[in-house]
């Protein structure tokens, strides 16, 4: 199981749990840290002492070998489980490069070293300042709240009014700085998963490349590298798609911060300070107090231990809640509350008077009702009117822009989108608008309708689908994930599942030109995931989800004749498969379990006289040691990328390659391209450019 993600909102309560969690989050990014150390100490150790080559090549693989990714959320994507055993795979790779090896690796340096110092330096460390950041401001703003709470209230009202601007400007920064601070420690977490790999990936191209004893082993690990790059860019693509969810979220959570609460829960929680009655007079002790408003119950844990015991939490029921007059305390922010358990009232005080009516107001206290004013965007509604703009979009898309490149992933004027929305939701005439005018250019006609999409009431695939739909896209089983989604999709509204299909059907179309447009449908997923499905809450977790929304939409792509061929003959969901005992129907991508071939002999003597040299190496495996996988007959695409080449004579199933061809889009393919043609310039017939073609053929 992997970390809980850490919701914004608890940013502002700073409870002792979510400090718990973010210690969690701390301890993995120092271990990350050193990993990242590790591995360039390591990699520096294997470029520069070609006598201890073999020694730091063992050293390196254990390194990556002990390595195991964590991860936010409760289920990995089929890409991430590529990338999570990436570094399993790279280390027997290693195993079976050191049996073959003869030169040294030039221009590691730039390929792993750099990346990796760049990613420790400016990501991890910018990590790091942050968390000193976050601790100053929380240190400063505590020791000041301490002191605000005990200001008499016979003070003068414009010191008072002073001290309480000072403290809430303090507590402004510090809940500024531990939402920055949250925000960049898990983007860090997420981020790290191609940022690492890839330098690693673009060093082991280089080992197999440079060697001349391994041209085989460079042919096989070709297929595996650009299966690891599509997995790699697809989690970049979902990273993007989170992100820019949470960066709205984190914006909504500054300017409101207290308007973010989770639907179905009306919990309050946060620092009081209770008066506490002793025989030497009285004192007053901090509690973290939680309180249910269903059930009444006030749960309060105490801050402060006194010496020689142990308090627990304190479970009350709840009877009446009571403010309390200034002028009957020498405290401010004071309420009481009487509970079943205690005979006579506790006087509670809170820091803030925003946050004592927040407290009364839960407890039906004799307070007036407090609530933020939150503004909400006018929303949009599926009826006829929405489906004529949405055929309007499609049919102008299709006449005119279905070749564009990168169509629907650029984004138009925002001037320009509303507009057009303006003129044709116009209710005087609406839909009273010439998509084919000049005004409205392609990618103005494509903002426009994911804004649409993206702001309806309720999204085409419904709330109400939304945890089932996800549910099915995280199974393990892709017959299962195919056969749900299948079922669910035919228990939408008649209305949703029309316009659903008209949507799905214009992106199948879409994609059918990606060798022009360059659009898949893995990048339609990324972009239509998040606009046909959204979580009705909004909290980390549920954006942690988005690219299993994205995986959803991609299936319904790629099988749309089989889906809207006609519902299941059986219309309930599949039952959910057992938890995975055996092996992954879907296996992942692998080049350790490939089966061996006869290698050439560039020894001087037999291979018997050499096999002493091999002690303490990995030895060749013979066919029935492992299982057998079938490596695919031809090489598998690049990586999509915006920038278009020329493509060559080959014809390939145009779904399949998602208009990829020869492009390099990845940092790693960039990289690598002058490794693959320098490789590539012997000339020989045992090339794997050779056996490609011979392959291909």
């Amino acid at each position: 199981m992997g970390h809980p993600p850490l919701e914004f909102r608890d940013c502002y309560l700073d409870s002792p749990d979510f400090r718990e969690r973010l210690k969690c989050y701390e301890q993995e990014l120092e271990r990350t840290n050193r990993f990242i150390k590790d591995v360039i100490k390591d990699g520096n150790a294997l470029i520069g002492a070609i006598r201890n080559y073999s020694l730091a090549v063992q050293k390196f693989s254990q390194t990556l070998q002990s390595f195991q990714f964590d991860f936010i959320g409760d289920t990995l994507t089929d890409d991430e489980i590529n990338i999570a055993e990436s570094f399993k795979e790279f280390s027997e790779l290693l195993q079976e490069v050191e049996l073959e090896r003869s030169m040294m690796v030039q221009n590691a340096s730039d390929l792993l070293i750099k990346p990796l110092e760049n990613f420790r330096k400016e990501q991890i460390g910018f990590t790091k300042e942050r968390k000193k950041k976050f601790e100053k401001d929380g240190e400063k703003f505590y020791s000041m709240l301490d002191r605000h709470v005990n200001l008499s209230s016979k003070k003068k009202e414009s010191q008072l009014q002073e001290a309480d601007l000072q403290v809430d400007k303090e507590r402004h920064v510090f809940f500024e700085s531990s939402l920055e601070y949250v925000y960049q420690i898990q983007e860090v977490q997420e981020s790290k998963k191609f940022s690492i790999v890839e330098p690693v990936l673009a060093f082991l191209h280089s080992l197999c490349t440079y060697n001349n004893l391994t041209v085989e082993l460079t042919q096989d690990f070709l297929p595996y590298k650009q299966q690891l790059q599509l997995s790699l860019q697809n989690t970049r693509n979902h990273f993007t798609s989170t992100r820019e969810e949470l960066e709205d979220l984190k914006k909504r959570m500054k300017e409101a911060p207290l308007a973010c609460k989770l639907p179905g829960k009306p919990t309050i929680e946060g620092y009081l300070y209770s008066q506490e009655k002793w025989a030497l007079g009285i004192s007053w002790v901090k509690y973290y107090c939680q309180y249910e408003k269903e059930t009444k119950m006030l749960r309060m844990t105490p801050m402060e231990q006194k010496p020689g015991s142990k308090q627990g939490t304190l479970h009350l029921m709840l009877k009446s809640c009571v403010r309390r007059k200034t002028d009957s305390i020498d405290k401010r922010f004071c309420f009481d509350v009487e509970t079943v358990e205690r005979p006579g009232p506790i006087t509670l005080q809170a820091p803030s008077e925003a946050n004592r009516r927040l407290w009364m107001e839960a407890m039906d206290g004799k307070e007036p009702i407090y609530r933020s004013p939150i503004t909400k965007q006018e929303e949009m509604e599926l009826n006829e009117v929405g489906f004529r703009f949405v055929r309007k979009c499609i049919n102008a898309v299709e006449t005119k822009g279905i070749a564009t490149e990168g169509v629907y992933r650029t984004v138009g004027s925002n001037i320009q989108v509303q507009k057009l929305l303006n003129a044709f939701f116009d209710l005087k005439c609406p839909g009273d608008v010439d998509f084919q005018n000049s005004d409205w250019d392609i990618k103005t006609v494509t903002s426009s309708l994911k804004f649409y999409l993206r702001n309806l009431s309720e999204p085409v695939m419904t709330y109400k689908l939304h945890k089932e739909l996800v549910l099915a896209a995280k199974s393990e089983n892709l017959d299962y994930r195919l056969g749900a989604i299948h079922s669910l999709i035919y228990k939408l509204p008649d209305k949703n599942r029309e316009m659903l299909e008209m949507l799905i059907r214009h992106l199948v179309h879409v994609c059918e030109h990606s060798r022009e447009n360059l659009m898949s449908p893995s990048n339609m997923g990324v972009i239509f995931g998040p606009t046909l499905m959204r979580a009705q809450e909004d909290t980390v977790a549920a954006m942690m989800n988005i690219k299993f929304q994205n995986i959803v939409v991609e299936i319904l792509i790629e099988h749309f004749d089989k889906i809207y061929s006609g519902p299941p003959e059986d219309n309930a969901v599949p039952p959910m498969p057992p938890p995975r005992v055996a092996p992954r129907r879907h296996k992942p991508i692998t080049i350790s379990k490939r089966p061996l071939r006869e290698r050439p002999v560039f020894f001087g003597g037999s291979v018997e006289e050499h096999e002493g040299d091999c002690e303490g190496f990995t030895k060749a495996r013979s066919s029935g040691e492992k299982a057998v996988i079938t490596r695919p007959p031809v090489r598998p695409p690049d990586p999509p990328c915006k920038t278009p080449t020329p493509q060559t004579a080959e014809p390939k199933p145009e779904l399949m390659t998602g208009g990829m061809g020869n492009a390099h889009a990845s940092v790693v393919a960039s990289r690598t391209k002058f490794f693959e043609t320098a490789s590539f310039r012997r000339g020989s017939s045992s090339s794997p450019q050779a056996r490609l073609s011979s392959d291909e053929t």
